[in-house]
């Protein structure tokens, strides 16, 4: 309602006045001259100081704050910080994941991660087939782009050969440490993987006493090493793989026991060397079943002819045709064939169809290496682990290489007959091979992984009629029960074993031999093969190799009968 002055008194008065609607709201339709977009016909009312004041007055505290605090960093603090920035640095630091387990085929622990590092089986017998850990060798470092030098990597056995899958996945975490050393911050951590499992197809019970066994036979008679393997025949297994001497995989892995590495490092019989894999020997007389197969299918004997042993075989000198060249026999075994020949290790005879006499048609050096790379040696197995041993057939062209062009002669197939002069073979070799006699031809590849899928045995066949392979079979089997057969040691009532018998000559002076031991059982159905070599003992024991194969079965019988059902 409007007012109206007092003329009189200069103060308003009321006054009752009458407005209409439309005095009062502008009515837009009305007025169609208003540019709405230009904002006409709006009514605005101005900020108000107070709120611009206030306004003002944040923005000016947030300054002298920032400008305070920008004083406070660079004038006063400035050279604490430009100190810490020059001392501390990132680091990224690796956090180790569980190193995967290893486990023998009845889920026995081998080896385990614990907080203070890699833990092992003690005395196990299987050093060398597990291996050891360690910080890498510069060339580790140099082949591979994931590992830094204070990673822990294999170095031995399957710990080496399956590092990668054994060690997972390193997690990590960043770091601010200052000059000291001291962590000032973590800023980040990324969690690694665990490695994977490893289950092998040892049995550590065999192993074990297998080992044992060969331990205390190479120190009561003098052997300066030993190596025993068992293959099983139906899958390629191996069950029992052991070298002695060993080593103790956590004194390696550990690293602190200097004096009892440096023993290690200078021990003159090897412990670091897999007598089973990459130890190769001079066979002697356990590669004559292969020749005495060779013989039959060349057509150079029959089973049933006789040769006469008087204890030698004389021939001219090559170098004193006046004189004679004499090739012992180990004794005089009278008139033998060719089961009788295995059974006694008759010498003679493996001369004769070796390399001929008088009106005898022998193979000849290139047969007897024919078949011998037939039943897989001279060469590797093929099986899953590093530096395995080829060994070496003696040959024409080797021992051209090797003697300075010297020609071959007549002695030298003789000895080649019975696994000497440059013969050599790993016992991995001759389980394998002894193997392929028990099966008719099967030349089995070892696996040393329990259960590897559904691949089954891996093999390839030897084109030799089964008949031979029987004849060859029966003579080692008597070579077990007959009275005087050399491998009578095995003649044992808990399963039927047939087996040959090797005395290796070492040297010159032939005063060390190899003593060897290979074979199968059960004899009408083989299911498993063995080799074990006793290295370097007295050419005047009387006891090898056979005394710790019959422990060892002995042993099974009672501990392990389920290998003999």
């Amino acid at each position: 309602m409007p007012k109206k002055r007092n003329l009189s008194t200069g103060r308003q008065v009321k006054k009752n006045i009458d407005l209409d609607p439309d005095q009062i709201f502008l009515d837009s339709s009305n007025l169609p001259s208003f540019d709405v977009d230009m904002f006409e016909g709006r009514i605005e009312k101005p900020i108000a100081k107070a709120a611009i004041l206030v306004f003002g007055v944040f923005i000016m505290l947030m300054l002298i704050v920032f400008v305070g605090r920008s004083y406070f960093l660079q004038v006063i603090s400035g050279e604490y910080f430009f100190t810490r920035s020059a001392s501390n640095s990132l680091k990224r630091i690796p956090v180790p994941s569980p190193r995967g387990m290893i486990y023998d085929r009845n889920g026995v622990e081998l080896a385990w991660s614990e907080r203070s590092g890699r833990a092992y089986m003690p005395e196990s017998g299987l050093a060398h087939l597990i291996g050891y850990v360690g910080f890498p060798s510069q060339d580790q470092i140099s082949i591979s782009t994931t590992t830094d030098p204070t990673d822990v990597v294999g170095k031995d056995g399957v710990e080496k050969k399956y590092n990668d899958w054994l060690r997972g996945k390193d997690g990590s975490k960043i770091i601010e440490v200052n000059a000291h050393g001291e962590i000032q911050s973590e800023y980040l951590y990324e969690p690694g993987s665990a490695g994977g499992n490893i289950t092998l197809s040892v049995d550590s019970r065999i192993t074990k006493k297998f080992y044992e066994y060969i331990k205390n036979l190479a120190g009561e008679y003098n052997f300066k090493g030993g190596a025993g393997v068992i293959m099983d025949l139906r899958t390629g297994e191996i069950i029992a793989m052991t070298s002695y001497p060993e080593y103790e995989p956590a004194v390696l892995s550990k690293g602190d026991d200097r004096d009892a590495i440096s023993k290690y490092i200078n021990d003159k019989n090897m412990p670091f060397l897999n007598r089973v894999v990459s130890g190769t020997y001079t066979p002697g007389s356990i590669v004559k079943p292969i020749f005495a197969m060779a013989a039959l299918k060349e057509g150079v004997i029959t089973p049933e002819k006789k040769i006469q042993s008087k204890g030698y075989i004389a021939i001219p000198n090559p170098f004193f045709p006046d004189q004679q060249s004499i090739f012992k026999d180990w004794r005089v075994q009278g008139w033998v064939d060719m089961r009788r020949a295995l059974s006694v290790s008759s010498d003679v005879y493996f001369y004769e169809i070796g390399g001929g006499f008088e009106g005898q048609k022998g193979l000849g050096i290139d047969k007897l290496e024919e078949y011998s790379k037939m039943f897989g040696l001279g060469t590797t197995t093929g099986i899953a682990l590093d530096k395995e041993g080829e060994g070496n057939i003696p040959s024409p062209a080797w021992k051209s290489k090797n003697f300075k062009g010297d020609q071959w002669r007549i002695g030298d197939t003789y000895h080649s007959s019975i696994g000497q002069y440059g013969f050599l073979v790993t016992p991995l070799q001759m389980v394998r091979a002894v193997g392929a006699i028990a099966t008719d031809g099967k030349l089995i590849t070892p696996r040393v992984f329990h259960g590897e899928g559904n691949i089954g045995v891996q093999y390839s066949s030897i084109d030799i009629p089964k008949e031979i392979f029987n004849v060859v079979k029966e003579g080692m089997r008597k070579g077990v029960t007959d009275a005087d057969g050399t491998a009578r040691a095995l003649n044992v009532p808990e399963v039927e074993v047939a087996a040959k018998t090797g005395t290796a000559e070492l040297g010159v002076s032939k005063a060390l031999v190899n003593s060897w031991g290979v074979g199968f059982f059960p004899y009408d159905n083989p299911k498993y093969s063995f080799a074990l070599v006793m290295e370097k003992g007295p050419r005047e024991n009387t006891v090898g190799a056979n005394l710790a194969i019959r422990k060892l079965i002995e042993w099974m019988a009672v501990n392990t009968p389920e290998y003999f059902k």
